[in-house]
């Protein structure tokens, strides 16, 4: 019973970190910034500086849970279900770089390094692609949750 409830709680943990990360990008690209764009210049500023401030919290938060929990999940429930069923571990690859490359793409949006300035002056369409690239995690997480562990 205990294993079956710390199991439950990872799984919960990375799978609320993920909808509050998406559902959020997705709101703050689709929602937020086209009525941001509507103000006058001083005041978009503000308001990106004031909604970014909190936004960081909730992206540097869910990506510790999203790494921890994620990491938990495929080494002590994943793994020994699926030993030897090599789609399951390519696909997990796949989703897992991917998955990365999100996380980094998220951090960028949100970080201050003026190494990454050029990407936050296009702040839309790179949004854009984290949500496209955030949504294949998802429907990869899907499909091996759906496609369950194939009979030896």
């Amino acid at each position: 019973m205990g294993a079956l409830l710390v199991d439950t709680v990872f799984r919960w943990l990375h799978v609320g970190s993920a909808i509050v990360l998406l559902g959020g990008t997705v709101f703050m690209r689709f929602v937020l910034m086209p009525q941001a764009d509507k103000l006058d210049p001083q005041a978009h500023e503000q308001l990106r500086g004031d909604v970014l401030r909190t936004w960081k919290i909730f992206v540097h938060a869910g990506v510790s849970l999203l790494l921890i929990s994620g990491l938990y999940n495929y080494i002590f429930v994943m793994i020994p279900k699926h030993k030897g069923d090599s789609l399951y571990h390519a696909m997990m690859g796949i989703k897992i770089l991917l998955g990365l490359g999100v996380i980094f793409l998220g951090s960028v949006m949100v970080g201050r390094s003026s190494m990454f300035d050029k990407l936050r002056e296009n702040r839309k369409m790179w949004l854009l692609v984290l949500v496209a690239a955030a949504t294949v995690v998802v429907a990869i997480s899907g499909f091996l949750k759906v496609r369950g562990i194939p009979s030896p």
